[in-house]
């Protein structure tokens, strides 16, 4: 496997500063956020204002790729927020993939407020048929990301939508910490139902903590080593099973400063499953 880091984990650092961060803990790549909305000066937070953000344009992309061509790593993929059926966003995503030398590019299924299960699920089917196209003529591979409050939390849910289509071009983001949220299914499960769609996974760990004055429960992100999930365990499922992509890093934690965490993150990773010397990676 290829140990990789999403810098959307990353919000108080600048995209340089991520790059000479990961290369110093042993990373082979980095999965980079694409965003109208780049950090600025401030507070840094993983969504509002986070300055490990490439904004969409050709120059930030080149960049991009020559930290990390200078670095030693891989451009694993782009993270956009290009939303179901928007087909044009979906080109210039993969265009700007192929300019970053990435592979692959991630996709959400349609959110769970847009008017029926059946009517949304119709509509993800249609519109990964149509991106599947897209794939293959820019030669970048759209990977599905299982995420709660979408209609695709699950692997059964996600693999509903990519049924059929060529695993090559479509495929599925594994991501069991998305699934302590909603979505829950065994691993083993989970890995058996997305079959040759596995194409890549997405790392982190949750809590689910008491809501001051009672209710319900809510999750927090926490430490890869301390909460619902048993990465250890997942991790050998995945070699168990013959995976050999990129597992990335997506910690959203704040237990850690972001360079503490990134070193710590790739120590327990690497201590408990056999991931490529970075050196040896290739996108």
């Amino acid at each position: 496997m290829r140990l990789g880091v999403c810098s959307a984990c990353l919000p108080e650092l600048t995209p340089h500063q991520a790059v000479e961060a990961a290369a110093a803990a042993g990373y082979a790549g980095i999965e980079w956020r694409v965003s109208a909305a780049a950090g600025s000066p401030g507070p840094a937070h993983f969504l509002r204002n986070n300055r490990c953000t490439l904004r969409p344009r050709r120059d930030d992309l080149r960049r991009a790729r020559g930290l990390c061509d200078r670095a030693g790593l891989a451009v694993v993929g782009l993270s956009g927020y290009v939303q179901t059926g928007d087909l044009p966003g979906v080109e210039r995503l993969m265009s700007l993939a192929a300019e970053a030398g990435a592979p692959r590019i991630r996709l959400w299924a349609p959110p769970t407020t847009d008017g029926g299960f059946h009517r949304s699920l119709g509509q993800a089917v249609a519109f990964f048929g149509e991106v599947a196209a897209l794939a293959g003529r820019f030669g970048v591979q759209a990977l599905l990301e299982m995420h709660q409050r979408t209609i695709c939390p699950s692997a059964a849910l996600a693999e509903q939508v990519v049924r059929g289509l060529p695993p090559h071009l479509v495929g599925v983001i594994y991501d069991p910490g998305n699934t302590v949220v909603e979505g829950s299914e065994d691993p083993r499960l989970a890995l058996q139902i997305l079959g040759e769609h596995l194409a890549h996974v997405h790392i982190k760990n949750a809590v689910f903590e008491r809501a001051e004055g009672g209710g319900p429960w809510r999750h927090r992100w926490s430490p890869m080593d301390d909460g619902v999930l048993d990465v250890p365990a997942i991790l050998r499922l995945l070699e168990d099973s013959g995976y050999r992509g990129w597992v990335s890093v997506e910690d959203f934690s704040t237990d850690r400063p972001p360079r503490e965490a990134l070193a710590f993150n790739a120590a327990y990773l690497r201590g408990h499953a056999t991931f490529e010397p970075a050196t040896a990676v290739r996108a």
